[in-house]
């Protein structure tokens, strides 16, 4: 996972062994030496992590951090302090600030990197989100919205997972000052509540002695129902290997034993205010997608709103440099379908078609119907290579399945597809990037159909082979 990473701290030694561990990784990094050098730095080149040291002149990380988080086009953007600070009153001054979480130094490598690799995460859902409805907001169709609000309602929902009875009552104790607190002892039971319950968070203590809690984290993590809910762990000290785990697997943050009441009740306020930001930028999303942005007989987004976004990805990618790969997709010899067995039966196909689609991009891909019987694939943070091994799985599942069809004489079709790849260069417009592919695309079809062809400068620049198939 590739990410431009800013660290800032006024000692320059400290910002060199940063810059040497994060360079060793493949990170991008950036650096500042103070508080208003690091702001101009965030404005103007758009980290995805923000490293922050806490005691600098003049203006503080505290500071910086509580003007990162008051600033709608730049909240979004995770913050790490790193501080000689260890006690509790300084680590929940800091999440009150918005941080979004805490290393001491001097820094442990294991523990930098795994924070990274799971704030990055979010980093890369938060994107996806937002620039979604920054193109929905382009139609009309949803109203800006930016801001991470600082308040939440009464009907925050909390689930604690814990089942020793002590420590599940001063849990409950505490969080039920400000939530609505569910306390399940049972991880069985705590997953069956989880997922038909809607909760803004689940707090899991480590020391389940009926169900292993990494096993039911996993789970959470994974489930339609619950994958969106942020988890916080309950960890010891010295349980390292297993908290490193839970970082890994997808938990959001954890506290250690003995727990600080106030830095739980910090901790949890940050979680569940990014919860309700991501739920409302989905709802947004989830509308915009009932209004005039998708193909109505494929259920793809349609040409108008591929337009719109892939605009929006190039003008962030000619600031990252990160590459966007385009597939252009055509359905081989599709008019004779609908000349042979009807309109109807050429309907199913599309929409089977779409659904494939769907099944083999990611999920930060964008699958768009571009007319007719083309499709379109735009695929951030995706070079030439890795985009023509997802276009030759695609094809590859389009041809070894036969559709099904309705028609009572018809059964099953045999269906081919072939693509066309394209990649970014620099100093690409859309236009230039969308017509690479569609050369490529006429290439394949040229070539005989139901293949992959990489536009003929992209095969040049990447040294790639003339087709993938």
């Amino acid at each position: 996972m590739t990410a431009r990473i800013l660290v800032v701290d006024d000692v320059l030694p400290n910002v060199k062994v940063l810059e040497a561990k994060l360079s060793a990784e493949y990170y991008d990094v950036l650096t500042a030496f103070s508080g208003p050098e690091a702001l101009e730095v965030i404005h103007r080149d758009l980290p995805d992590l923000v490293l922050l040291d806490v005691m600098m002149p003049g203006m503080d990380g505290f500071e910086v951090c509580r003007r990162i988080k008051s600033d709608p086009a730049i909240a979004h953007i995770p913050v790490v302090m790193v501080t000689a600070l260890s006690e509790p009153a300084d680590k929940i001054q800091g999440l009150e600030a918005g941080a979004d979480d805490f290393l001491t130094k001097p820094v442990d490598d294991i523990s930098l990197f795994a924070r990274v690799k799971s704030l990055l995460r979010l980093k890369m859902t938060m994107d996806e989100l937002r620039m979604r409805e920054q193109t929905s907001t382009q139609f009309g169709v949803t109203e800006a919205f930016t801001e991470i609000s600082l308040e939440v309602g009464p009907d925050v929902r909390v689930l604690v997972v814990e089942d020793n009875p002590t420590d599940a009552r001063n849990l409950q104790e505490t969080l039920s000052s400000r939530y609505q607190v569910t306390v399940e002892g049972d991880g069985a039971g705590a997953l069956a509540l989880a997922k038909g319950g809607d909760y803004d968070l689940v707090v899991v203590s480590m020391t389940l002695a009926n169900m292993d809690p990494l096993r039911l984290c996993s789970q959470l993590r994974t489930s339609e129902e619950t994958r969106h809910a942020p988890i916080i762990i309950l960890v010891d000290e010295g349980d390292r290997e297993r908290l490193l785990k839970a970082l890994e697997i997808g938990v959001n943050d954890y506290i250690l034993r003995p727990t600080d009441r106030n830095e739980l009740l910090a901790r949890a306020l940050t979680q569940v205010r990014r919860k309700r930001y991501q739920d409302r930028l989905r709802d947004n999303y989830v509308r915009s997608m009932s209004m005039a942005v998708t193909d109505g007989l494929t259920d793809l987004f349609n040409r108008r709103y591929f337009a719109s976004h892939i605009e929006n990805l190039m003008k962030g990618q000619r600031k990252s440099s990160k590459p966007i790969s385009v597939l252009l997709i055509d359905i081989d010899h599709f008019k004779k379908v609908n000349d042979t067995y009807g309109h109807a039966v050429g309907d199913e196909v599309l929409r089977e078609f779409a659904n494939r689609i769907k099944r083999n991009v990611r999920g930060i891909d964008l699958p768009a119907r571009f007319g007719g019987e083309e499709f379109v694939v735009v695929m951030p943070d995706t070079d030439i290579a890795k985009a023509a091994r997802v276009a030759e799985r695609l094809r590859a599942s389009i041809e070894e399945q036969p559709f099904a069809v309705s028609a009572a004489d018809v059964g099953e079709l045999n269906i081919t597809c072939s693509i066309g790849v394209s990649a970014t260069r620099p100093d690409d417009t859309v236009d230039e990037l969308v017509r690479r592919a569609d050369d490529a695309l006429y290439e394949a079809k040229g070539a005989g159909r139901n293949r992959v062809c990489i536009a003929e400068s992209d095969r040049a620049a990447a040294g790639l082979a003339d087709t993938v198939s």
